[in-house]
């Protein structure tokens, strides 16, 4: 399990999922990413800063955003 820093670039409140750019990759995006649902959908704002956990550090589909903060 690996815990990353990353920049919310947009959020979909209907599938609950994320796009996010991690912190240090200034081309790479990470799309279709699970939110924690105790996270407020008002929170999920362009720009925020949010902890990303992969539990399997080679399947970026294996992820979920859950924290934002500022």
């Amino acid at each position: 399990m690996k815990l990353s820093k990353a920049v919310l670039k947009s959020f979909d409140s209907g599938d609950y999922t994320a796009t996010v750019q991690l912190t240090g990759s200034h081309k790479a995006y990470l799309e279709d990413i699970a939110v924690a649902r105790n996270i407020a959908a008002a929170e999920m704002t362009a720009g925020r800063k949010v902890a990303v956990i992969f539990f399997d550090e080679h399947n970026a589909k294996d992820a979920l955003v859950a924290a934002v903060y500022t």
